[in-house]
């Protein structure tokens, strides 16, 4: 890792620790969004990313495939789980071009302004980043102008982690 990737990737476990602290306080309020992931970014409510599939099979299978307990990384404060070391390696060396959009809430809920769970299997890869949905519901209205949505849920992602 360079200098440069360490430096962003602390600016962004602060701003993380930082999100959750707040999105814990805010809870009590009507106005809080939406936040299905009570555990925080990536881990959702428990300790594992994705529920434990691996996100480096995406990009390579095309496909949610769950990740082995043999194959294991921590980053950003969840457990990765993979399907081979090989994708183990990959992520290893890339976190960030393999890790979920927003960090693995649903995408679609994002640009609604919620912070929601998602189905491993609801996913799109859209300019080579991974995005999750809530369900195949969800996942059909995404699709019909996921480009639209990205925009919305870009503006809404850090300002939604500071509430």
């Amino acid at each position: 890792m360079t200098d440069s990737m360490i430096q962003t990737c602390s600016r962004f476990v602060k701003l993380a620790l930082g999100a959750a602290a707040a999105l814990i306080g805010s809870a009590a309020l009507a106005a809080a969004p939406i936040n299905t992931l009570e555990g925080g970014l990536f881990g959702g409510r428990g300790d594992v990313a994705i529920l434990g599939y691996d996100s480096v099979a995406y990009f390579t299978d095309g496909k949610a495939v769950k990740g082995q307990d043999t194959f294991v990384l921590e980053w950003m404060g969840a457990k990765w789980k993979f399907a081979s070391k090989a994708h183990l390696e990959q992520f290893k060396a890339s976190p960030q071009q393999y890790a979920p959009q927003y960090g693995g809430y649903c995408a679609y809920g994002v640009s609604q302004g919620n912070l929601v769970k998602v189905e491993p299997e609801q996913f799109t890869l859209i300019d080579g980043k991974l995005y999750l949905n809530y369900d195949a519901s969800v996942q059909a209205t995404w699709l019909k102008d996921s480009a639209g949505y990205i925009r919305s849920a870009d503006a809404k992602f850090l300002p939604l982690l500071k509430k």
